[in-house]
């Protein structure tokens, strides 16, 4: 209904309702985002607890460590599969997504394939608990990292709604696995359970988009790709390098236990940390659009991101400190007394980190690998070198706090870098203008 004499326009009409729509498709594409990586975290949570209870605080130690040397490789992978396809394949019409996708799926497996190759030679070198596990994580690599491709592939394609399903099917198929791992009372059994549950749901990847892997155009995607694909895979395997070198150093300073309270102290986090994750999917994706859409709100986008991870970070936190020990025992058993003194310096930690999140996101959408990768080298330095002086000074609880303040340190410099990022595009604009 208008009123008399008004004019209206079916432009005016369409931006009247343009919005709106966009608004509910951001929370559509969020939504799917928080509940894959719910069902994600959930199986992981589900993966740690068992472990935890049934072989104890010791060899959780050593399955941790299995757990993080697959974070470094997950995060090789990664950077030369998953975030070029994010970055530059993110909305674009299906003819471009789906061969991008497929070479990208391709060599997630090269990469896989390869690095559990060597896993097993190694594993089997070394033998015993610690040997074994990383001979059982080598043969489930492949699966592992393809399973993760996907859901990176369907984000970018703006279909988080397979994402959780296929994170579904992984935790559907995980359930008897770990069953069947218990009986045999080993790390390496459940690694392999908790691999091959992956390998599951990798093959309903390949299902569900109808798209084969292709190993044989790895090569040609990391030569398209080369521009990000290295200055990622420097940048990813740098944090996830440092995290696996502060666990390795802790676990010579203080024991392989210390490695196991950490980790059950992330237990904890876990429904944060699934959030963190879950936005992960999509902060990359959806910073790329408002790029695209309204450059000036970037930064806007970023902030908010920023605030609302460090303030639901605090808040599960504190509420982590008002459970009773008689419930974390019965969720962690005897990790629990370990793990609940680490809640406090981890919830700020992870709260500095989530800040950091919300820049990094704007300089991935910037495309700006060259500064991402320099602020990801010092976070990873001040990473490492915060565990392992805090570990060499206070022990388990000295490393968490020393983790707290390389985040806190890592975070200032992302936003120093964005704010530069932003400003060099904004020049680069008016000159383009003055000249047009």
């Amino acid at each position: 209904m208008t009123i008399e004499g008004e004019k209206t326009t079916p432009g005016a009409d369409h931006h009247r309702h343009a919005r709106p729509n966009a608004r509910r498709a951001l929370a559509g594409r969020l939504s799917w985002g928080l509940a894959d990586q719910a069902a994600s975290s959930a199986s992981n949570f589900l993966v740690g607890m068992y472990v935890a209870r049934s072989l104890g605080l010791t060899a959780f130690g050593v399955f941790t460590l299995a757990w993080v040397t697959y974070g470094v490789v997950l995060n090789v992978s990664r950077g030369l599969a998953s975030d070029p396809l994010v970055v530059r394949f993110s909305g674009v019409p299906d003819a471009s997504w789906r061969p991008a996708a497929a070479r990208a799926a391709g060599t997630a497996l090269v990469v896989g394939s390869a690095i559990g190759a060597v896993s097993v030679v190694v594993g089997l070198a070394l033998g015993g608990r610690v040997g074994a596990g990383f001979a059982g994580l080598g043969v489930v690599l492949p699966g592992l990292l393809l399973q993760d491709t996907w859901r990176f592939a369907f984000f970018a394609a703006g279909a988080g709604r397979k994402a959780f399903l296929n994170d579904i099917v992984w935790g559907v198929a995980l359930v008897p696995a770990l069953v069947m791992a218990a009986r045999a009372d080993s790390v390496e059994a459940f690694v392999l359970a908790w691999g091959g549950s992956a390998a599951v749901a990798a093959a309903y990847g390949c299902f569900q988009s109808g798209i084969r892997p292709r190993p044989a155009l790895a090569r040609a995607w990391l030569r398209e790709q080369r521009d990000l694909g290295y200055r990622y895979l420097v940048e990813n395997v740098s944090l996830s390098g440092a995290s696996q070198l502060r666990a390795y150093g802790l676990g010579a300073i203080v024991g392989v236990s210390a490695v196991g309270a950490v980790r059950g102290a992330e237990l904890l986090l876990g429904p944060f940390l699934a959030v963190l994750m879950g936005l992960s999917l999509v902060t990359v994706p959806e910073a790329a659009r408002v790029l695209r859409q309204a450059p000036h709100r970037l930064g806007t986008f970023c902030l908010l991101l920023a605030g609302g991870l460090a303030a639901t970070a605090l808040l599960w936190g504190a509420a982590l400190l008002l459970v009773p020990d008689w419930a974390g025992e019965h969720v962690l058993g005897q990790v629990w007394d370990p793990a609940a003194e680490l809640i406090m310096p981890l919830t700020v930690g992870v709260a500095g980190a989530g800040v950091g999140v919300g820049a990094a996101a704007g300089l991935r959408a910037l495309a700006a690998a060259k500064r991402s990768l320099r602020c990801q080298l010092f976070a990873s330095v001040c990473y490492a070198g915060g565990g392992l002086g805090g570990a060499a000074l206070a022990g388990t609880v000295g490393s968490a706090w020393g983790v707290a303040a390389a985040n806190a340190c890592a975070s200032a410099v992302w936003w120093q870098q964005l704010r530069s990022a932003l400003r060099e595009r904004h020049r680069t604009a008016l000159q383009e203008e003055r000249t047009s």
